[in-house]
């Protein structure tokens, strides 16, 4: 199995290039847009992924994951939030059936 220490690595570099300039990097210029344009590009890889799932093709599924992934933790950095938040929650879940999870967030 592959450790993690990329996910990391990647996230470091994700929040170094929060503040470089737009024109740097295609990082700094999805900063540079925004939140939206962010958010954005995060629905479009989930589209992409799913598209691939449905084609049933397993090379791209990955390739089209690890998109999602890269722009999650874009999205995550710029929050200021990183893969230890979510793997925080993750194992604040363990054990727990989902469902009795999901009725735990609507407060009962």
């Amino acid at each position: 199995m592959i450790n993690c220490e990329v996910l990391y690595r990647l996230a470091d570099t994700l929040k170094e290039r929060r503040g470089a300039e737009p024109d740097s990097s295609y990082v700094a210029s999805l900063y540079h847009k925004g939140t939206e344009a962010i958010c954005k590009k995060v629905a479009e890889e989930a589209a992409e992924t799913i598209m691939a799932a449905k084609d049933k093709d397993r090379l791209h599924i990955v390739r089209e994951t690890a998109d999602l992934w890269f722009h999650s933790l874009i999205l995550l950095a710029h929050f200021g939030l990183g893969p230890d938040d979510v793997l925080a929650e993750l194992h604040r879940r363990e054990g727990i059936s989902g469902i009795d999870e999901k009725r735990s967030r609507k407060g009962g």
